[in-house]
């Protein structure tokens, strides 16, 4: 397993679950990728749309849900503009929930270990080698889960790749505390608030983007900023130059909240800057390509492992995206072919980097389908080494019969 974000967390302790033995290795000298580093700090995707928004992955996502309730660390809003629930939690406590989950499932967990070889024999990966302060380590596996988010696994391994054909934007987060919240809700109100602030003063104060979120944690003190739109390269200098970019961003996104909001923002302060949030970079050549009218009509397929409803969502602009929201009942499915690397028999992806278009990607990358993507590798995986065959040779029915709690409602 390479990558600790919410899918690569996901996919090991579903795996761990099943009984099988489970190396996990994280670049990031953390556990949690980008749901704790960037923070992303809004979990989307979970629910369905529509004005009584039911909870559309369980499994692991049940875990993790329980876990913040305990620590009163999420919030639950409605979103008119998602017409969905999406839910705000603390970046510090889902960390150490992860981490906890990890030692406690017994997870062979390796951070700070960044990949730099891998090899293949034909259509099998076999093994993989990382660089680590400490030393080199090489990981040999009888399967692999690339949950890194940029397709690493499938890149370093030769095999075919796409990227995208425009500029795709991240953002910058930043987690603020001191903020009273109280004093701009409720919170639609504030957020057409910012929205007309941006088109009026955004060059002002230096913004690009002119449709920013501020996501609020009512009675925490806390406020997410979501204001930023920054280009994402795969080349390492120009990533981080672009980094260095986006916090410059976050600092005149605060000058602004505190000067157009000082009641509430005045003495808010930055908890943390997060790592800089990334969409969509490179992605692998699936069995299947997950096309935007898959997403748009709602197509079911035999081999589905993931759903959502969240809208398209394509960041492909510095001053906005592209949003198109679904009505009531709309739900739409990831097959497992579009997590199967073309050509390969012992790897699959999740995440963020398996095979759809931009428009189809940027609507099932978010962090509700990417636990269930994760969840449902662990089974495949479990399937393969209980019957020795390939991903694509998996008993569809038997698989199905497992991930029902994510594909069908108890009611169906």
């Amino acid at each position: 397993m390479v990558g600790s974000g919410i899918a690569g967390i996901s996919a090991a302790l579903e795996a761990a679950r099943l009984g099988r033995e489970v190396v996990l290795v994280e670049a990031a000298p953390f556990i949690g990728g980008q749901a704790v580093g960037a923070p992303i700090g809004t979990i989307a995707g979970l629910f369905s749309c529509g004005p009584n928004p039911h909870q559309l992955t369980h499994l692991v996502a049940d875990e993790l849900l329980a876990a913040l309730e305990r620590e009163d660390a999420v919030y639950r809003r409605y979103s008119e503009k998602a017409r969905t629930i999406v839910l705000v939690y603390d970046e510090v406590v889902l960390g150490r929930w992860m981490e906890r989950e990890v030692h406690r499932r017994r997870v062979r967990a390796v951070t700070g270990a960044v990949l730099r070889e891998v090899r293949r024999e034909g259509a099998r990966i076999h093994s993989l080698s990382f660089l680590t302060r400490f030393g080199d380590l090489e990981v040999k596996a009888p399967m692999y889960i690339d949950a890194t988010g940029d397709a690493a696994v499938a890149w370093f391994a030769g095999l075919p790749c796409r990227e995208p054909d425009r500029p795709i934007y991240g953002s910058q987060m930043a987690v603020l505390e001191g903020v009273r919240d109280e004093l701009v809700m409720p919170e639609s109100a504030f957020f057409a608030r910012i929205q007309s602030v941006l088109q009026e003063k955004g060059d002002r104060y230096g913004l690009g983007r002119r449709d920013g979120l501020v996501f609020l944690f009512p009675g925490r003190g806390m406020a997410i900023v979501n204001m930023t739109h920054v280009q994402t390269p795969l080349e390492p200098a120009a990533f981080t130059r672009r980094s260095l970019e986006g916090k410059d961003q976050v600092d005149r996104a605060i000058r602004l909240l505190r000067e157009e909001f000082p009641e509430a923002f005045g003495k808010a302060r930055v908890r943390v800057y997060g790592q800089l949030g990334i969409r969509q970079t490179r992605w692998i050549v699936g069995r299947y390509q997950l096309s935007v009218e898959d997403v748009r009509t709602g197509r079911e397929f035999a081999d589905a492992v993931a759903r959502t409803a969240w809208p398209i969502e394509l960041h492909d602009r510095a001053e906005g995206y592209y949003w198109e929201p679904f009505g009531e009942g709309h739900v739409h499915y990831v097959p497992l072919r579009s997590l199967i690397p073309e050509g390969t028999e012992n790897l699959l992806a999740v995440g963020r980097c398996i095979d759809a278009d931009p428009l189809a990607l940027s609507s099932v990358r978010v962090m509700g389908p990417c636990i269930a993507m994760g969840a449902a590798a662990a089974h495949v995986t479990d399937l393969c080494l209980e019957r020795s065959v390939p991903p694509h040779e998996v008993d569809l029915e038997a698989l199905a019969e497992r991930l029902r709690p994510n594909l069908k409602d108890p009611a169906s």
